[in-house]
């Protein structure tokens, strides 16, 4: 009996007859034979592990932004609970301070070492993804919905925003939204920012105060703040509506040292539904995000198309919520979430 019919039976192959088959599975038996699974992820092409890319946080020295990390964190749990049903590995690569060339270069070295590849925030341009595109299934965790060349999910960043915004003002009569934004490279940032502009057009009695570019860390929310306060205390917004939490947090760090009361002279609200924001005296108002969600939909995703990549290209927007607490203004004796806001 020779080692290419044992391979044949052991990976299913149909080039055996009946009768051979059944003696090498008796043989297989009776030795207690286990497969090797690399040798056979060999056969079969597939290595049965899924990358996951990710840019390492814009702004680690502080201890909220050590709570941010939870982010990618919850991602990587999502992905991990859908790629330990099937027997799955994860290869997490964090990427610090490449260079567009550098980090492509480096994602061309992790395609070949996995089947599939997660890329949150985009990290490259549209046209690079393409090429990876070619040579192995890819989705994006929080990209842009326009994306040609891969599976997108991402939070409905439109809707928790709008939201947010018709809160403050229908709400609390806060009619001088200031915007803290933030990096442009993200595309949630950068959805998160379309939509404050268009929630403020529908209503005329309320103004933007101005904006300030911000880049997802606490800093960016204290540094808006202190160009605030250089100007005349008439120019001061009533409520100031950041892209994430930590720079919500930052601003209202800032605020408060400066003898300025939230929400009382200024509302503060945040996006994302870190946990260090309920503990905020006083409570962040934010509109939270299913970041393990968004990981484990699109790990599901990316196993669908690595066993089947004539699949159509998707893009998935998973619901958001907008969390009411005393940030904006609402006098609350206990936590109170509004209905999902799509």
């Amino acid at each position: 009996m020779s080692t290419a019919t044992v391979s044949r039976v052991v990976h299913e192959q149909s080039r055996v007859r009946l009768s051979t088959r059944q003696r090498v599975l008796e043989v297989i038996e009776a030795l207690g034979y286990v497969p090797n699974s690399a040798a056979q992820s060999m056969a079969r092409q597939r290595k049965n592990v899924i990358g996951l890319v990710a840019l390492e946080n814009r702004c680690p020295d502080t201890d909220v932004e050590y709570e941010a990390l939870l982010f990618l964190e919850d991602v990587m749990r999502g992905v991990e609970s859908v790629l330990s049903r099937v027997g799955w590995s994860l290869l997490i690569t964090v990427l610090r301070d490449l260079e567009p060339d550098a980090t492509f270069q480096r994602m061309l070295r992790i395609c070949g070492q996995v089947d599939g590849l997660l890329i949150i925030e985009g990290i490259i341009a549209s046209s690079q993804l393409a090429l990876l595109a070619a040579r192995l299934p890819i989705a994006v965790i929080a990209g842009p919905a326009d994306e040609a060349h891969a599976d997108v999910i991402a939070a409905d960043n439109e809707h928790g925003t709008r939201a947010l915004v018709s809160h403050l003002i229908e709400q609390h009569g806060r009619n001088r939204l200031y915007y803290i934004a933030g990096p442009p490279s993200a595309p949630d940032a950068r959805e998160r920012r379309r939509a404050f502009g268009g929630a403020m057009t529908g209503y005329p009695a309320a103004v933007p105060a101005g904006f300030f570019p911000g880049r997802f860390a606490t800093i960016s929310g204290q540094q808006a703040v202190r160009e605030l306060l250089a100007r005349p205390r008439r120019e001061m917004p009533d409520a100031i509506v950041c892209a994430n939490d930590q720079m919500a947090i930052g601003a209202m760090r800032e605020l408060q040292s400066a003898g300025i009361s939230v929400p009382g002279d200024v509302a503060v609200t945040g996006f994302d539904g870190i946990p260090v924001g309920a503990m905020l005296t006083p409570a962040l108002t934010t509109v939270r995000q299913p970041i393990r969600q968004l990981g484990g939909r699109a790990a599901v995703r990316l196993l669908d198309r690595v066993a089947n990549p004539a699949l159509p290209r998707m893009a998935e927007r998973l619901p958001t919520e907008l969390v009411i607490r005393e940030s904006c203004g609402c006098r609350l004796s206990a936590r109170h979430r509004q209905a999902p806001t799509t």
